[in-house]
């Protein structure tokens, strides 16, 4: 790779376990598993896979076991010439594991086994790979760690993109603030944003006076909102929903993408949403990842 990358990306790599039921059991009960698979994810890989597919150069950043030394999942991400050089490597834990749910309602319950992730905490922030970056994602991972990294890209002058996803319970207002405050986008769906603002005491604009300067909300079904001077409403392409698991990581992953090379918010927030549109059409975060020009096809079949 070259020195220069255009995104890092940094919280979690995951192996997926993907597990389709008819409905949840109550408690003290079961339920049968209609079909399971193992697949590729974690927030921060998600990330950076939909965005080296779209031609960004990315890099990547997570605490792993030494099951994913030499995996199948290294070697893909190696072939999408993502860089791993900073990856953290913990030998006598398991690769952080996902275990996510869907009902037919396509409603999810997810449950999270951070394993080699749980080291974040004790790590330092991957000053090389912030070094050689233009934007920094701060994905799901921890709140130390993320809070130490986004100081470290804010000091360099990088672009900042923060989303905490599921890991939005843990952390404290105190930090919530710290990683907000020195953020330029912040990303997040509509439960989320709401917590975000009920847990700070702000507004939509408050958090921009705060911090971002950019407020992405994802509404499923109903699409997004883009909140700057004015909120820019953005419609979401319905196709037939086979997984919705990992909509969300491609949509940051297409914004960022456009961001990145200069287009306005409008097409940034059609560009996202038509990546998303992909990733639900098949089973799995990285598996239906589409390349620009397919991207750009559908963009022009829905908003001609």
């Amino acid at each position: 790779m070259s020195n220069k990358t255009d995104l890092l990306a940094i919280g979690h790599t995951a192996f997926d376990y993907i597990i389709q039921v008819k409905e949840f059991p109550l408690p003290n009960s079961s339920t049968s598993i209609n079909k399971m698979q193992t697949l590729y994810g974690g927030a921060a890989a998600n990330v950076a896979v939909v965005a080296s597919n779209l031609g960004l150069k990315s890099s990547l950043v997570s605490a792993v076991g030494k099951d994913f030394i030499g995996s199948e999942y290294q070697n893909n991400l190696k072939n999408l010439a993502i860089n791993c050089e900073d990856m953290i490597v913990i030998n006598d834990e398991k690769t952080p594991t996902a275990f996510v749910l869907t009902d037919l309602n396509n409603d999810q319950i997810s449950y999270f086994y951070w394993g080699a992730a749980a080291e974040f905490k004790n790590s330092e922030p991957p000053y090389k790979s912030i070094e050689k970056v233009s934007a920094v994602h701060l994905a799901t991972g921890d709140p130390g760690f993320n809070r130490r990294s986004g100081e470290v890209a804010h000091d360099a002058g990088k672009l900042i993109s923060f989303d905490p996803g599921q890991d939005l319970h843990m952390y404290s207002k105190g930090e919530l603030e710290s990683v907000i405050k020195i953020s330029d986008i912040l990303f997040g769906n509509h439960h989320e944003i709401k917590r975000i603002q009920e847990s700070l005491n702000m507004s939509i604009d408050d958090l921009r006076d705060f911090g971002p300067d950019i407020v992405v909300t994802t509404h499923g079904e109903e699409g997004s909102s883009i909140c700057t001077d004015e909120e820019i409403k953005i419609d979401a392409i319905i196709k037939d929903t086979v997984d919705p698991t990992g909509a969300g990581d491609s949509y940051r992953a297409g914004f960022l993408n456009a961001y990145l090379k200069g287009e306005d918010l409008e097409t940034c927030g059609k560009f996202a949403s038509s990546v998303a549109s992909f990733i639900v059409e098949a089973e799995g975060c990285q598996t239906n990842v589409p390349n620009d020009s397919m991207v750009r096809k559908r963009m022009e079949d829905m908003w001609k």
